[in-house]
Order: C-alpha cells, then sequence, then structure tokens
C-alpha cells in the first residue's frame, strides 16, 4: 500500500511539474513559430530594400547573410530564455561556448574577417572575371564565409573569403582595357618585315582592336627552329577574347597565303649503315 502512495505521489509531483513547465514550452513554442515568419518578412524586407537601391551587389549578398543569422541567434536566445533558463547563465554558457567553438572554427573567423576586408577593399565585385587560388571565374556571389565563382566549364568555384583576402588576386575587369600579347615563330628563311606587316595589317583592319595605344611587332626571339615575333596589341574587356580568336585565326589564313612558314617541331631519323 505504502508503495502504491510513493507511486501515487511521484505522478502528482510529475504533473505538478508538467503544469508549470508546459506554459512556457507552449511559449516558446510560440515565439519560435512567430520568430521565424518575423525573420523570413524582414529578409524579405531586406532583399527588396537592396533591389530597389544601387547598392553594391557583394554588399548586399553580404549584409542580407549578416542579418539572417544575427536574427536566427537573437531567436535562438529568446527561446531559451523562455524555456526558463536565466539569461546570465545563458550569457556565461555561450561565452564558453563562444571560446570554444572560436578555437574550433578560426578558419570559419578568418573566412568571416576575409569577407569584411573583401567589402572594405573591394578587390573586385560581383560581375567580375578574376584569378584566384589557380581558379579563374566570374564572380557570382560573396557571402560571409566564401566567394562563388563561375568558371568557364559553367561549373561553380566556392573559395573561402580567408585564403581570398590573403592570398594573389588578379582582377581582368578592373580596368576597362586589357592588352593581349601572342607570340608567333615564323621560318628563317621567311620575310620578317613582310610577317610584321600582315600582323599589324590583321589588327589594324579588325574594329574591335585599338588604335591607340597602337598595335606593335617586335621580334622576341631568335629560336633555334624559328624567329619568334611577338604581337601586342589593345582591347576593350567586352571585346578582348573576341579580339584575341579572331588575330589567331587570321594569322594562319594569311602566312598561309603569303608563304610564311610557321615552324612546328620536326623529328629526323636517319639510319646508320652497318
Amino acid at each position: 500500500m505504502d508503495e502504491f502512495w510513493n507511486l501515487q505521489e511521484h505522478a502528482d509531483k510529475a504533473i505538478d511539474w508538467l503544469w508549470a513547465v508546459l506554459p512556457n514550452f507552449l511559449y516558446a513554442v510560440i515565439l519560435l513559430i512567430v520568430g521565424t515568419y518575423i525573420i523570413r518578412f524582414i529578409n524579405n524586407m531586406v532583399r527588396k530594400f537592396f533591389l530597389k537601391k544601387d547598392y553594391d551587389l557583394a554588399l548586399e549578398s553580404f549584409l542580407q547573410s549578416f542579418i539572417n543569422i544575427a536574427l536566427k541567434i537573437m531567436l535562438f536566445v529568446l527561446v531559451i530564455t523562455q524555456l526558463g533558463v536565466q539569461t546570465t547563465s545563458l550569457v556565461a554558457v555561450l561565452a564558453s561556448a563562444g571560446l570554444a567553438i572560436g578555437l574550433a572554427l578560426q578558419g570559419s573567423l578568418a573566412n568571416f574577417a576575409g569577407g569584411v576586408l573583401i567589402l572594405l577593399f573591394k578587390p573586385f565585385k560581383i560581375g567580375d572575371f578574376i584569378s584566384a587560388q589557380s581558379i579563374d571565374g566570374t564572380v557570382t556571389e560573396i557571402s560571409i564565409f566564401t566567394t562563388k565563382l563561375s568558371t568557364f566549364g559553367n561549373q561553380i568555384a566556392i573559395i573561402p573569403n580567408g585564403q581570398l583576402s590573403n592570398n594573389t588576386i588578379i582582377n581582368y575587369n578592373a580596368l576597362d582595357t586589357r592588352r593581349d600579347k601572342i607570340d608567333v615563330g615564323i621560318g628563317y628563311g621567311s620575310n620578317i618585315k613582310q610577317a610584321k606587316e600582315i600582323l599589324l595589317a590583321i589588327c589594324n583592319e579588325h574594329e574591335t582592336i585599338l588604335k591607340e595605344p597602337a598595335p606593335e611587332v617586335y621580334v622576341g626571339e631568335l629560336a633555334d627552329s624559328s624567329v619568334n615575333l611577338t604581337l601586342r596589341f589593345w582591347a576593350n574587356n567586352p571585346d578582348f577574347w573576341a579580339a584575341h580568336f579572331h588575330v589567331m585565326e587570321e594569322i594562319k589564313y594569311r602566312f598561309d597565303a603569303a608563304g610564311i612558314e610557321i615552324p612546328f617541331p620536326q623529328r629526323v631519323i636517319t639510319q646508320m649503315k652497318s
């Protein structure tokens, strides 16, 4: 009989505890649902605000990511507090956890700092074609921790911001114009002056190649089997690759028509008589 009363007493205590905790739990669930909706609403408002304003796309992407994460952290703290966890205890726990997480995630913190540096110093912006970490591509997104590039093969390369901010970056769109350098070899029996005139004529006839600064050709090297000519010309960034491929193709056509030899490696095998 005593065991029955003990069991009944424990059950009553459990029910009392449940009734005491249940309101806070329900409030926490409601707060979580409403908070999630509010965060989604604020994120949409921020997105619409940036769409109406002509801000830097990199800054927009970074701030949207930062605001989203900050709001979710605030909601987490509010929900935990509503469940009965004391604010002072929570702050102490978060401080300890933050220290431990900071030590464990030093790379992520470095990436965050790198993202801030990229936004401050603007070595590139969304839409620029860059070369970094042995990857060439167009910048499509700059977030808190990473930067996304779209490569020539239509692949997405994700590079940590920490590595980007601490290593060499080549920005091909930083300036309006770009200079090309094409090396082409001709045979020693070919007419150097004629070859140079053909190269300059190709550049002067193409409408997207700039006439100022003027294209130039010079003998770059007297190699073992060829005289290597170096052609340099300027083009606007949007026209650069079209001009480059046009010149490469025209060189072959016009050299062939003029009888100018473009040497290629040959191997001569001599059979020794026994």
